[in-house]
């Protein structure tokens, strides 16, 4: 069988006597839980937090553009770049490094934005607060910046780790997985605790109420939980320099491969239909999911608990939004353990993948329900505002749980770690995908 053409896009292992010990990708693998705890807390509480610094509702989502505009820009950048860099602390130690440190600052704009706002001249009596919008906005940047250049290092220092063993790299794939649901799992429960403020007192503020103290507050676990998780990764994981072989050093310079975009655009051009087919789907899930992963918990306070926001009602839905994320990442944990089983099962990934989109439509048209549900029940007496009955909760969280099924084949799919499951003749084409998602995500933006 004639094999497929190399890709520039192609990322050379570092020169590893072998595979690494499984202890070592376990601590590198554990890195994902620390970006996923601040993931999280952006997913839940960063879409009612921006509107009571004063954002109107229609024009919070241009502030979630930072997603797909960073995924499409800085992606590409800090792979090339990483696997290109000669650093004497090794190609991915040094992204790592700074992308932590740019997390750490991002949140602390983003928790004290309301704050420095009001230092800065903002006046607490008026709806907007536009010096804090300001701050929270150049903090939001930062962290998806940030966050794009931790994952993708972290993620090609498990396969530099793994050493082209196939099985080594399943483990790895595995022990990141498993993380990332660590990960969400807690944020999402910081989340949805409305009280943790009362163990740092001093985050409530005369700027700052309840709810961005509650939101401070858990951006402190999250810098500290990835500020621990990367010092002992840098300090206790080998990142051997790179040393580019002959045929890279003439390469570099080769016109369109010595470029980083060039490169993409040479793989886009080589595209077969079954991946350009792939990607027209992936466009049409984003429509479904970018609004799903802007309003989610911002949904549960103003439609299923009728609130405001600012008032009760509203804060008390948000924080069950969070708890039904939670239980979202307890189900995308468990269904990541058995995508490659149940693939095999249902007759092949392309099966599986199909399957899931019928599962995310259902799911999406189960908003609508759960919507005039809560509605009728408000406006018949049935039920108060801030008090859905009890069948509305439970159909509102088996509504988030019911998609850890689809997200997590998603992100399992957009896996660099995970190309295996491509037919091989899509396993090249198969690494422009990441990249091809992010462009999608921004074109599919409302």
């Amino acid at each position: 069988m004639e094999q497929p053409p190399s890709s520039s896009l192609q990322v050379e292992t570092a020169q590893q006597p072998g595979p690494s010990p499984l202890r070592k990708m376990f601590a590198v693998s554990s890195i994902a839980a620390g970006i996923q705890f601040g993931w999280a807390l952006q997913l839940s509480l960063l879409t009612p937090y921006v509107q009571t610094l004063g954002v109107p509702h229609a024009w919070a989502s241009f502030i979630w553009l930072c997603g797909p505009i960073s995924g499409l820009l800085v992606q590409p950048i800090v792979g090339y770049s990483s696997d290109r860099c000669r650093s004497r602390f090794g190609r991915r130690r040094p992204f790592i490094f700074v992308g932590a440190i740019a997390v750490a600052i991002a949140v602390f704009l983003i928790g004290y934005a309301a704050d420095i706002g009001h230092a800065a001249g903002d006046d607490l009596t008026k709806k907007t607060r536009p010096r804090a919008v300001v701050v929270f906005v150049v903090g939001f940047w930062i962290l998806d910046v940030a966050n794009n250049m931790l994952q993708g290092p972290c993620r090609a220092f498990l396969g530099d780790l793994a050493a082209g063993d196939h099985r080594k790299t399943r483990t790895a794939n595995a022990f990141f997985s498993f993380f990332m649901a660590i990960g969400n799992v807690l944020g999402y429960a910081a989340g949805s605790y409305d009280k943790l403020h009362r163990a740092f007192k001093f985050t409530q503020t005369e700027a700052c109420d309840v709810f961005c103290a509650n939101l401070k507050s858990c951006f402190f676990f999250s810098i500290v939980l990835l500020l621990v998780l990367c010092f002992v990764v840098l300090i206790c994981v080998d990142d051997p320099q790179f040393t580019p072989r002959g045929d890279d050093n003439n390469g570099e310079n080769d016109g369109v491969s010595g470029s980083c975009f060039g490169e993409l655009w040479a793989a886009f051009k080589g595209l077969k239909r079954p991946m350009w087919l792939l990607m027209v789907v992936t466009a049409i899930n984003w429509v479904a999911w970018f609004p799903y992963m802007l309003f989610d918990t911002d949904w549960m306070g103003r439609e299923v608990y009728g609130g405001k926001v600012g008032e009760k009602a509203y804060d008390s839905g948000v924080h069950k939004g969070a708890l039904g994320l939670m239980l979202n990442s307890v189900v995308l944990a468990l269904m990541s353990l058995t995508v490659e089983p149940l693939g095999r099962f249902v007759g092949g990934v392309k099966w599986l993948w199909g399957i899931v989109n019928v599962i995310l439509a259902v799911c999406m048209a189960m908003t609508v329900v759960i919507t005039r549900a809560a509605e009728h029940e408000r406006k018949n007496g049935v039920s108060a505002v801030g008090h859905p009955s009890v069948g509305v909760q439970v159909a509102a969280l088996t509504f988030f749980s019911a998609l850890g099924v689809p997200l997590a084949v998603r992100l399992l799919s957009a896996s660099p770690l995970h190309w295996h499951l491509y037919t091989p003749p899509l396993q090249e084409q198969a690494k422009v995908y990441p990249w091809a998602s992010s462009m999608l995500q921004l074109s599919c933006h409302r």
